[in-house]
């Protein structure tokens, strides 16, 4: 809230928050206020800035960076927030054509200019048919059953209880079975197959899969951990 002194009333100043994409860089870097005012609009797509709710524009997307080596000066962040993010991926060293194509690209005399290839409405429009796809009960039962041998491992024969701290939260449930049906969109499909999510599992349960301090001294990583529930887990 800003003070207008001509009015002499305060009135609200919308932030960065209100645009359709938002890149929080280096996330781990805001303090724990800054990070917890994100929880709100990640969830409800929407600000409350004093007693009023103002909406965010739709689509609403936030994606953020962490920098996995530097830890001087960061804040880790809740486990509330990190599940709000539907994937987390690993991005390693670039390939040898992929550096090169890096030098190339950025060292040359003309920057290449970004080009518009989506508009906010075919955007929504993409994730209204996503939502279309269809998912047979079987493959659903098959998304519970993943998530729950994060919580209960001895219910599907995995020998991993004491290497899980916390597991999946019913949001796996949900991002899981909506990844999987924009995998099977991407790939030109109607319909959901086990492979589908496979594929993407990976990146929806690496950061909800929370590890014991026995796993973190045995350097067990979270994927350890989930590819062993997708390698033991009935597949239907």
């Amino acid at each position: 809230m800003i003070y207008n002194q001509q009015t002499g009333a305060f009135v609200p100043k919308k932030g960065p928050l209100f645009a359709h994409i938002i890149l929080a860089d280096e996330i781990n870097r805001a303090p724990a206020k800054v990070q917890s005012a994100l929880l709100e609009a990640m969830q409800e797509k929407q600000v409350t800035i004093g007693d009023t709710t103002y909406p965010l524009p739709a689509p609403f997307l936030v994606m953020a960076t962490q920098n996995p080596i530097e830890q001087e000066g960061t804040y880790p962040l809740p486990e509330a927030q990190v599940d709000r993010f539907m994937l987390k991926l690993k991005i390693t060293y670039p390939t040898k054509a992929e550096e090169r194509a890096i030098l190339d690209r950025m060292t040359g005399e003309d920057y290449e200019q970004p080009e518009p290839v989506l508009d906010p409405e075919r955007i929504l429009e993409a994730q209204r048919v996503v939502r279309q796809v269809y998912v047979d009960s079987k493959i659903r039962d098959y998304i519970v059953d993943i998530v729950f041998a994060t919580r209960a491992p001895r219910m599907y024969n995995l020998n991993i209880e004491d290497l899980i701290e916390y597991g999946a939260s019913p949001r796996a449930t949900i991002y899981l079975t909506i990844a999987a049906k924009a995998h099977a969109f991407i790939k030109g499909r109607g319909y959901v197959t086990p492979e589908d999510v496979k594929s993407i599992g990976m990146d929806v349960l690496r950061h909800r899969v929370i590890l014991s301090y026995e796993a973190e001294a045995e350097e067990m990583t979270p994927e350890q951990v989930v590819q062993r529930i997708f390698d033991t887990v009935e597949v239907p």
